[in-house]
């Protein structure tokens, strides 16, 4: 498959390296011509994945993160010379799954594309049947990252489907923030300890959305499990 990637960035020399590099790996790039019309041209071309930078014209990445997760749930990967601990909480609350610093090692990069797209899009190639996971009057579809309780019905992001169906396939044993990271993110090594907090954080807020509450609890020191706080409403 042809892999379609927009970037988002500023900076002409970077930009100009950065679509090099992944040309020379077969995919293929779009580049930003109007900052204050990024999710038009999202929505005209619908890349696979998204490069986006935090310091732009007009509104910053963050703006743009939400926006673009208003329409699609395509993977999104910051990279910014911002190296603060807040910046990337912000990138992950505004719905981004990754977060590069500059400067950065373009191997680097090309490994943490690979690792959204194969995770994002990797089970459509493999998969002939549509999995449901039905769970005391939840509906879970992982592959179309919908998620029905009673009559409300959500779309989650990618990672926030992955940490809920690693909770219900473990239920009631509580789930190691090690088998969590390792579910989500591919190298541990560039992930911040507070980045699955924040994971976590937004699925209860999503899970909030369709009225379940105080569903994950936090187990001190080992992990998270799931209670199933509905069934006593």
């Amino acid at each position: 498959m042809n892999y379609k990637i927009m970037i988002v960035e500023d900076d002409k020399g970077i930009e100009d390296l950065l679509c090099s590099h992944m040309e020379k790996y077969g995919y293929e790039t779009v580049r930003i011509e109007d900052f204050e019309k990024v999710i038009d041209s999202f929505e005209l071309n619908k890349p696979h994945i998204v490069l986006l930078d935090i310091n732009l014209p007009k509104y910053d990445g963050y703006y743009w993160c939400k926006k673009i997760r208003q329409v699609s749930n395509c993977p999104i990967i910051f990279i910014s010379a911002r190296e603060s601990q807040m910046d990337q909480v912000m990138a992950i609350e505004s719905g981004a799954d990754d977060y590069i610093t500059k400067p950065f090692f373009y191997e680097v990069v090309t490994a943490k594309i690979k690792s959204q797209l194969r995770r994002t899009y990797g089970a459509y190639a493999t998969s002939t049947k549509e999995r449901i996971i039905e769970f005391y009057e939840l509906t879970l579809y992982p592959e179309r990252l919908e998620l029905n309780f009673k009559d409300n019905s959500i779309i989650l992001t990618k990672k926030e489907e992955i940490l809920l169906e690693s909770l219900l396939n473990k239920y009631p044993k509580v789930v190691s923030r090690e088998y969590l990271l390792e579910k989500l993110w591919d190298d541990q090594n560039f992930v911040e300890e507070n980045t699955l907090n924040v994971n976590v954080t937004r699925l209860r807020k999503r899970l909030q959305q369709i009225g379940i509450k105080d569903a994950i609890e936090t187990v001190r020191g080992v992990g998270y499990r799931l209670d199933i706080t509905w069934r006593n409403e």
